[in-house]
């Protein structure tokens, strides 16, 4: 889970749309060139800019650039460096090709002349062909479950990084969180969360992309430490995300409930690889993840 999800304990309905008016706010890049924008940071900020930051500014400056109706297909994203909190981003968008339904753009995110940030990107109109899709896991309806700032009560000291950081996603775990599931002490191979943003959002399909893209880098490291018990938090783990992709299969609202479903196939070499889907509500598969992130774990001295 990354450092920018969660929220206040008990935060109210008035402060979750708040942190989503922040996010929006983040999305909403400056243009100071045809093809260069600069982004800015939320105020609740932790020790270096969070990647789904990185992602989502990425995706409004490659968007802005692409004309008619060719939604986004796919991103592939590279960081290079931590970005400073304290200081703007600038997205430079590279354009390598305009044809009639693709577009293909390159986006690289600087600070002071350094490179933070490298993303592929590629824009296709929908057409119709042959369709499958891996089905979506069993798992109980969103409004049954409690939202994730509940599961922090008791270990606020313990989870400072979730507690103090903007919230303007709506995230519901399916199963118990890393941090509850230490204190029983049960190993879970996979992560199913119900997300969507706190609130509505504007009618602009490029922002739901964005926001997606937000929020895939959130919780899908987790199951490479749920496989081995150990929690974000309560266990002293070092982790950073290398490379991140996203392919984005259907058009969809973000701002409404779709479920994160992540596992994790494979960690060596301090590295864990980490795959999510994100379903509608009626199964739907809207957006398929993979992510690589050094982990590292330090167990405490006997």
């Amino acid at each position: 889970m990354s450092a920018s999800l969660g929220g206040a304990v008990g935060l109210g309905e008035a402060a979750a749309s708040s942190d989503l008016q922040v996010l929006l706010g983040l999305l909403d890049l400056e243009r100071v060139d045809e093809d260069v924008f600069v982004g800015q940071h939320p105020e609740k900020v932790w020790s270096r800019t969070f990647g789904g930051q990185l992602v989502s500014q990425a995706i409004m400056a490659a968007g802005r650039t692409v004309d008619g109706d060719r939604p986004l297909h796919v991103v592939n994203a590279h960081f290079v460096r931590g970005g400073d909190v304290k200081k703007p981003i600038e997205y430079r968008v590279d354009r390598h090709r305009d044809g009639r339904s693709l577009a293909n753009r390159t986006v690289t995110a600087t600070q002071d002349g350094q490179e933070l940030f490298v993303m592929l990107a590629a824009f296709q109109d929908w057409s119709k062909g042959l369709e499958h899709a891996h089905p979506q896991p069993e798992v109980p309806d969103p409004e049954t479950l409690p939202r994730v700032e509940e599961s922090f009560e008791g270990l606020e000291d313990k989870l400072q990084m979730f507690v103090k950081a903007p919230h303007p996603i709506d995230m519901r775990y399916t199963n118990d969180p890393a941090w509850i599931l230490k204190g029983t002490g049960e190993r879970l191979n996979h992560n199913r969360v119900w997300m969507r943003t706190d609130g509505r959002l504007p009618d602009d399909p490029l922002i739901h992309v964005a926001a997606l893209g937000y929020s895939s880098d959130t919780t899908v490291l987790d199951s490479i430490i749920t496989t081995h018990g150990l929690s974000w938090g309560l266990d002293r783990i070092v982790a950073a995300t290398i490379n991140h992709s996203i392919w984005f299969h259907r058009p969809f609202r973000f701002d409404e409930f779709a479920l994160y479903a992540t596992e994790s196939p494979v960690a060596a070499g301090s590295r864990g690889l980490a795959t999510g889907r994100f379903f509608s509500r009626g199964g739907e598969l809207l957006a398929t993840v993979v992510q690589e992130g050094v982990i590292r774990h330090f167990p405490p001295r006997a």
